[in-house]
């Protein structure tokens, strides 16, 4: 089996082509409104360029697009962030951008391989992440894909 591939998608490397969608899905307020993005910002041109090119140079990431197995469709990006490997750790980021994709399990079958990469090929002792306590749909997908909720950040944003 390929290492970036799963049952539902595979994983490739970032590529400029995949802007125009990642722009268009940081525009949509129902996609901002569980990442935390201030949707009273629109996200520009610039701005997403300059984290593409951030990303494509990062030297403690990994920044993945999500395509389909059935039709290469682009549907999505993850990352694998702020990797220490002094505390052989790492923060996880998830984004299904087109919504008829979302609660199919696409993004849990992209969340396992990302994970199957940090632990058997980054040697990761542990990767984290933060979510919206109502986003009640990520967080059973993130238990299902293995990750245990460790605290609350009270009145945080």
């Amino acid at each position: 089996m390929n290492l970036f591939e799963g049952e539902l998608v595979r994983l490739t490397h970032l590529q400029r082509d995949d802007l125009p969608a990642f722009k268009r899905w940081f525009r949509d307020y129902e996609v901002q409104r569980w990442l935390g993005v201030d949707p009273v910002v629109p996200l520009t041109d610039e701005a997403e360029e300059a984290w593409y090119e951030q990303a494509s140079r990062s030297k403690d990431a990994f920044h993945f697009s999500i395509r389909t197995l059935a039709d290469d469709r682009l549907i999505g990006n993850c990352s694998l962030f702020g990797i220490s490997q002094k505390n052989r750790s790492a923060e996880f980021g998830i984004v299904i951008g087109e919504k008829e994709y979302w609660g199919r399990g696409y993004g849990s079958d992209a969340t396992r391989i990302v994970l199957r990469f940090a632990f058997d090929e980054v040697n990761l002792n542990r990767v984290y992440l933060w979510v919206f306590s109502f986003n009640r749909r990520a967080i059973r997908a993130y238990e299902k894909c293995g990750f245990v909720h460790e605290g609350t950040a009270r009145q945080t944003i």
